[in-house]
C-alpha cells in the first residue's frame, strides 16, 4: 500500500498572509537597491548578468539567438531566464526593471513554496504569522540572488518545488517530469532532479506495474521538455549542451586540484553564513527523522540536496557567496524549518523546554535580521565592483577603441551589452574554440596571433604572462578594486609576434 502523505494543514493562506509575504520582498528589494545606489550605482552584481541581458536584447530585437547579432551562438547557460528577460526589452522595461521584478517576483513565489511545503508536511504549523515564508524572503543568499538579474532563484524555485512535492508523495509525475524537463531549460544541472524523482517513485509506489507506470508519466513529461532542449543546443551550438557546461568546468579546473578539506570548509562557510548556522541543528534532526519514518519523499530530497553540494564542491569554486550551490539552499533551509516546527510540538527538555524553544527561535531570528543588513552592503559592494570595472571600461571601450578592432576578452558580458566591437571570448562562453586551452596562456598567445587580435581586455592577475610586455591604453582606476588589494581592469594593445 503506498504511504499517506504526512497530514496537512488544510488553511490555505489568507490575503493578509500573501500581503505580509509581498511586503516583506517589497522591503527587501528597496533595502537592496537603496544600498546599491547610495554605495556607487544601481546595477547587477555579476558580469555574466549582462550576458543574459545581450542574449535577451538580440532575441527581441532580432528574433535570433546570438551575442553578437547574426552569429548563433549558445553561450547563455539558461535559455528560458534569456527568454523572459527579452519581454522586458519589448516592453521597453529593460535592462533594470523587469529584470528586478522577475528576481522579486521569483523570491515571492519561492516564499510561498515553501510555506505551501511547511503547511503540507506539518499538521502542528499554523502560524499567526507566515514565518518559514518570511525566512525565505529575509535569507540574505536568497535576495542576493533574486537581484543578482541571473537565473539562479529561478532555479532554485522549480528545484524547491519538485522536492516539495517528492516530500509531500505528489502522485502528479507528469507534471514532476514537466518540471524536471523545464529546469533543464534553466540551467543544465536541473538534470540532476532525474534521481530524486525515480528513488521516490521506487520506493513510494506499491507494486511493479504501478511504479513502471508512474515512471513512464514521469519520463513522457520530461522527454517532451528535455529533448527539444537538446535540439535547441545541437542547432544553436552543435552540442547537446549549451557552452557554459564546457567551459565554466576547463577553466576552473585547479579548483578541482585543491585539498577536499578546504573545499569543504569553503563550502560551509559559505552556506551557513547567515540564517544557516542557526537551522544546521534543525537539518541534522530533519535527517534522523526522516530516517526513522521512511519517509522516502524527503530522503530523496536530502539525498539531493548534498549531492548537488556534492557535486559543486568537487567541480566548481565556491565563491561569490555561493552563488553556485545557491538553488539548494531553499531547500536545506526548509530541512531546518520543519524540524524547529517538529521541535516546538516537542517536550525533549521537559520543565525547561520553552528555554531551547526561546534560544533556537531567537537566535534564528536575530542572525536573519543581522544578515538582512550584512547582505545588502556585500550586494551593493558587488555591484559598486561590476560597474566601476566592467560597466566603466565598456563605455570606455566603445567610445575611444576603432570600429574594426578586434577584442580578446575575458568578461564579456558588460562588453557584449554596451559595446559593439568584435569580442574573442578567452572564458569560452561565446567562442568555444578556446576551451581545450582555456587556461595555456602561450597556447592562447598563439591564438591571438593567429586571429589578428588588436587589443586583450582582462585584469592582469588573469593573465600574468599574456600581459607582461604589453602597453595599457586605459586602466579603469576602481578605487574598490584597489581597496580589495586586487589591480584594476585594463585594455591593453596586443601587438602580433611575427
Amino acid at each position: 500500500m503506498k504511504p499517506k502523505s504526512i497530514v496537512s494543514n488544510p488553511n490555505n493562506l489568507s490575503q493578509r498572509e500573501y500581503a505580509i509575504v509581498a511586503f516583506a520582498v517589497l522591503g527587501m528589494t528597496l533595502i537592496y537597491l537603496i544600498a546599491s545606489k547610495l554605495k556607487y550605482a544601481i546595477g547587477f552584481p555579476l558580469d555574466d548578468s549582462w550576458i543574459h541581458q545581450t542574449y535577451a536584447r538580440n532575441l527581441a530585437q532580432y528574433g535570433e539567438w546570438s551575442f553578437r547579432p547574426g552569429i548563433k551562438s549558445a553561450g547563455s547557460t539558461s535559455p528560458l531566464w534569456s527568454a523572459l528577460l527579452a519581454i522586458g526589452f519589448l516592453l521597453r522595461l529593460s535592462p533594470y526593471i523587469w529584470t528586478y521584478f522577475l528576481g522579486a517576483l521569483t523570491l515571492f513565489l519561492l516564499a510561498l513554496v515553501c510555506e505551501w511545503g511547511a503547511r503540507k508536511l506539518s499538521a502542528s504549523y499554523q502560524p499567526k504569522i507566515p514565518w518559514v515564508a518570511l525566512l525565505i524572503v529575509f535569507e540574505w543568499h536568497l535576495s542576493w540572488a533574486a537581484l543578482s538579474g541571473m537565473e539562479t532563484l529561478l532555479h532554485g524555485l522549480i528545484v524547491t518545488t519538485v522536492l516539495i512535492l517528492l516530500m509531500t508523495n505528489s502522485p502528479r509525475y507528469l507534471t514532476l517530469g514537466l518540471l524536471t524537463g523545464l529546469a533543464a531549460w534553466v540551467r543544465p544541472d536541473g538534470l540532476t532532479l532525474l534521481a530524486p524523482a525515480l528513488m521516490a517513485i521506487l520506493f513510494s509506489e506499491k507494486d511493479t506495474p504501478t511504479r513502471l507506470r508512474a515512471i513512464s508519466r514521469y519520463l513522457i513529461g520530461f522527454g517532451s521538455l528535455f529533448i527539444p532542449y537538446l535540439l535547441f543546443n545541437l542547432y544553436i551550438g552543435g552540442t547537446p549542451m549549451p557552452n557554459t557546461f564546457y567551459a565554466k568546468q576547463a577553466e576552473y579546473a585547479a579548483w578541482q586540484t585543491k585539498p577536499i578539506l578546504e573545499r569543504i570548509g569553503q563550502l560551509l562557510l559559505q552556506l551557513l553564513a547567515g540564517p544557516g548556522v542557526a537551522l544546521l541543528p534543525g537539518v541534522i534532526g530533519w535527517i534522523i527523522s526522516s530516517v526513522k519514518k521512511q519517509a522516502w519523499g524527503s530522503l530523496a530530497a536530502i539525498l539531493w540536496c548534498f549531492g548537488y553540494l556534492t557535486l559543486y564542491l568537487l567541480r566548481l569554486p565556491v565563491y561569490q557567496h555561493g552563488r553556485y550551490i545557491m538553488p539548494a539552499m531553499p531547500i536545506f533551509f526548509l530541512f531546518g524549518a520543519l524540524a524547529l516546527i517538529e521541535f516546538n510540538q516537542s517536550r525533549l527538555f521537559q520543565r525547561y523546554h520553552w528555554v531551547a524553544q526561546a534560544v533556537w527561535q531567537t537566535s534564528l531570528g536575530m542572525i536573519c535580521a543581522a544578515f538582512v543588513f550584512v547582505g545588502a552592503r556585500a550586494y551593493a559592494a558587488d555591484v559598486a565592483l561590476i560597474e566601476s570595472e566592467m560597466v566603466l571600461t565598456a563605455k570606455w571601450v566603445s567610445q575611444n577603441l576603432p570600429p574594426d578592432a578586434l577584442l580578446a576578452v575575458h568578461d564579456i558580458g558588460a562588453l557584449g551589452y554596451f559595446d559593439d566591437h568584435q569580442l574573442l571570448d578567452l572564458a569560452g562562453l561565446v567562442s568555444p574554440e578556446v576551451i581545450p586551452f582555456i587556461k595555456n596562456e602561450p597556447r592562447l598567445a598563439q591564438y591571438l596571433n593567429q586571429v589578428g587580435a588588436n587589443y586583450l581586455i582582462a585584469f592582469p592577475d588573469f593573465y600574468p604572462l599574456l600581459t607582461k610586455d604589453l602597453e595599457p591604453v586605459f586602466v579603469s582606476n576602481s578605487p574598490i578594486t584597489i581597496s580589495l588589494g586586487e589591480e584594476n581592469m585594463t585594455v591593453y594593445v596586443w601587438k602580433t609576434s611575427e
